[in-house]
């Protein structure tokens, strides 16, 4: 198994109890372009788990880092962030539909709709949700992390796109189709559909006035990786800006978004041989706010 040294700047975090290697070894399974990448082991006994079991796994889905970490029961996954896979063809759409239904919850069956002839979204076994479609045009990336803004930030989805992409490096929008007239209780204008780059990759991003029973949440987190302490100082201020901050360099944006700035030296530091040196670093973190890299470095 490799050492992950990812190039990605924001990788896709998943909260689990205690099922991430399971969750790991099961998407592995269902993608066909899909690896793990790397497990972490806990250096010390955290509320995920004992010394020495899973704190975290990470693996590739089509050239996208996921990262699933075994966090305890504190958060649960809901469909507020989803993942869009665009598949070339309508078996593909339902060779993933039978596989992710195992166990799993349907929330808009696989049929045919206006904007594709091959959609379903469906969340899976783990309580991950998954849009596969079958796109009218090729998609900039085949499988996109999506934003549904629903309750209280209804409405907020085109301002968190002109947000994320005044903080974030290497920018585009792409696509946006708005609500018609007519299609209550979803205002006119407010954003059905638009997706956007940061830092060369792709997310989308919905508004839904319906009466959904979720939220944004730590259960599904971005991570940004950073080199320097000056990245990290960077994105925390931008992003904790009428947010908060949690603890060992999580924090939620103004829209309830989680999100963790993290120094690419982190795995490092808990994948390394020095076990003790792994557990210092380890209790140095669960000490901070913002990470500081220069006191990790030093544990």
């Amino acid at each position: 198994m490799e050492t992950m040294t990812t190039q990605q700047k924001i990788t896709y975090c998943l909260w689990f109890n205690k099922e991430a290697e399971e969750a790991v070894n099961f998407y592995t399974s269902v993608f066909p372009n899909a690896r793990m990448t790397h497990i972490v082991y806990n250096p010390i006994d955290t509320p995920s788990g004992k010394t020495g079991t899973a704190l975290t796994a990470s693996f590739n889905l089509e050239g996208q880092e996921f990262m699933v970490l075994n966090g305890g029961p504190e958060f649960t996954l809901n469909p507020s962030i989803s993942f869009m896979v665009h598949c070339d063809t309508a078996g593909e759409v339902e060779d993933l539909w039978n596989n992710l239904s195992d166990g799993g919850t349907a929330l808009m069956p696989l049929d045919k709709y206006p904007f594709s002839d091959r959609y379903g979204w469906i969340q899976d076994k783990y309580g991950v949700s998954w849009q596969l479609i079958l796109p009218q045009q090729k998609a900039p990336q085949k499988v996109m992390p999506s934003m549904l803004f629903v309750n209280e930030v209804y409405g907020k989805a085109e301002e968190a796109i002109q947000y994320y992409t005044s903080i974030f490096h290497n920018t585009k929008v792409g696509t946006i189709a708005r609500y018609p007239g007519g299609m209550e209780p979803d205002k006119e204008g407010t954003i059905m559909y638009a997706d956007f780059m940061l830092e060369g990759q792709w997310f989308a991003a919905m508004d839904s006035a319906h009466n959904h029973k979720f939220h944004f949440n730590e259960a599904i987190s971005l991570m940004v990786h950073c080199d320097t302490q000056e990245e990290i100082d960077y994105y925390w201020d931008k992003l904790t800006k009428e947010g908060k901050e949690v603890q060992c360099g999580w924090l939620c944006d103004k829209y309830g978004v989680a999100w963790q700035v993290t120094p690419t030296i982190m795995l490092k530091l808990l994948q390394g041989e020095d076990k003790e040196k792994a557990k210092r670093a380890m209790q140095a973190m669960m000490t901070m706010v913002k990470l500081d890299i220069a006191k990790l470095e030093n544990a």
